[in-house]
């Protein structure tokens, strides 16, 4: 990460994600502590395997954030790309719009583990 990333992020922010994603793996089951129902689907859980993601995953968020406009400097502490990278991680096949829906404990939680994970690939 380069310093003018480190100066818009905070430093405390930097030091908790570099812990966490010490500790974290590829894969990831979040449960939700109630069901969460999204345009008349009920998710209780929603499996993620970070591990089998590609370079073009990558490519492919970097080209949709860039079509609607959005610029990101440093993927890990952008919660468009990590989204988008949950999304693509997801055993189910759901959009960026049932994560951006779901309670915002859940969605922290799993957008933690995608920046865990997406930080621990470049460690």
């Amino acid at each position: 990460m380069n310093n003018e990333s480190r100066e818009v992020i905070n430093n405390d922010e930097i030091i908790i994600a570099e812990k966490e994603a010490a500790e974290s793996t590829g894969i990831y089951t979040h449960n939700f502590s109630k069901p969460f129902t999204f345009e008349g689907k009920t998710y209780k859980e929603l499996s993620f395997d970070f591990d089998g993601l590609t370079g073009a995953d990558s490519l492919a968020i970097e080209s949709e954030l860039s079509s609607l406009g959005k610029v990101v400097i440093t993927p890990e502490f952008s919660g468009e790309y990590l989204i988008r990278l949950a999304v693509r991680a997801c055993s189910e096949k759901v959009g960026a719009d049932v994560f951006t829906a779901m309670p915002l404990r859940d969605y922290n939680k799993i957008r933690g583990k995608a920046r865990s994970f997406l930080m621990n690939a470049a460690l």
